[in-house]
């Protein structure tokens, strides 16, 4: 078990429930998770995204009042990801964290590229939910 991790965190000025309503419809991850999809549908009752790395399967947490948005991402390779994300109230706004693991087998650089891809995406919600 590789112990590297990173915890990425944005700031959102919205309430909790609102960006968590919105994050959590799978059908809005290829507006704010470029990292994860350009496309996603369900089919067969699972949640399928078109990512850089082929086709992944996507499994969410279920709904919660928690600000719980975890989930897991199987891979092409069989391989699944574990990625821990919450929703946490901050007064009028709310943070957003996600933490990064680093898998075995991938560099430094690769870990890094991660860690910016998944800081575009926070970018990105935070962008998408303080316009609405």
């Amino acid at each position: 078990m590789n112990a590297d991790s990173r915890h990425l965190s944005i700031h959102i000025d919205r309430p909790a429930g609102q960006v968590y309503a919105y994050a959590s419809d799978p059908s809005h991850l290829p507006d704010w998770a470029a990292g994860l999809g350009t496309s996603i549908e369900r089919t067969d009752g699972r949640w399928i995204a078109d990512s850089p790395m082929g086709r992944v399967t996507v499994d969410f947490a279920p709904t919660n009042a928690l600000g719980v948005l975890d989930h897991h991402v199987t891979l092409p390779s069989g391989e699944t990801v574990y990625n821990p994300v919450r929703v946490i109230d901050d007064g009028s706004g709310c943070e957003v964290v996600f933490t990064l693991r680093r898998r075995p087998g991938v560099s430094a650089e690769e870990f890094r590229r991660d860690e910016a891809a998944v800081s575009a995406d926070l970018a990105t919600l935070k962008r998408l939910a303080e316009q609405a």
